[in-house]
């Protein structure tokens, strides 16, 4: 590992090159060529042809089954929320409206389709908004919660969620619609 010392990071692809020939003498490594899959997580290296959205859902969206025209190909909407779902592994900020539109995969509408490439179009303009741990942060734990009244149109309950941080890094989170109707705000 002597070879090792004082490497930098780049794009130099001859360093690049050395690195490798130097791990492969220590460690024996197989070059795979360009990232595909890394600890279970696919690397996409391009969303859509699409102009990036600054949110991911429109704030006074509500979703309802019956309120658009209903999506014919079912299929394609339950692998792109199956992809959102798995993405909301490292992105925590689409957690809550993947959730929303995931209530809908049995009848999902035109709406429903449109709001989840409006999540993707989001991804595209903050591709970086992911977790961070940083190694120089207070350790801290802190947690908050929040719900709200009556967000399904269709069922009428309300959505609790919270989440966890390890000084500023988010270590867990949740949402999840309540199993009963609240009659007021303060039961929410």
């Amino acid at each position: 590992m002597e070879q090792l010392k004082g490497i930098k990071q780049g794009n130099d692809k001859e360093e690049i090159v050395r690195i490798k020939q130097a791990l492969n003498q220590t460690f024996k490594i197989k070059d795979l060529e360009n990232l595909r899959y890394f600890l279970g997580l696919e690397v996409v290296r391009s969303l859509l042809a699409c102009k990036p959205a600054p949110t991911p859902i429109d704030n006074h969206e509500k979703f309802s089954s019956t309120e658009s025209v209903p999506f014919t190909y079912i299929q394609t909407y339950r692998r792109l929320i199956g992809r959102l779902m798995y993405l909301t592994n490292t992105r925590p900020d689409i957690t809550f409206f993947v959730q929303q539109l995931s209530q809908f995969l049995a009848k999902p509408t035109i709406a429903h389709y449109n709001a989840a490439i409006r999540i993707l179009r989001y991804i595209k303009g903050a591709p970086s908004l992911g977790l961070f741990f940083s190694s120089t942060t207070s350790v801290h734990l802190k947690a908050f919660c929040d719900s709200d009244w009556g967000t399904c149109s269709d069922s009428r309950q309300s959505v609790t969620g919270f989440s966890v941080y390890l000084g500023n890094s988010l270590v867990s989170w949740k949402s999840k619609k309540q199993g009963t109707i609240s009659k007021s705000s303060c039961e929410a």
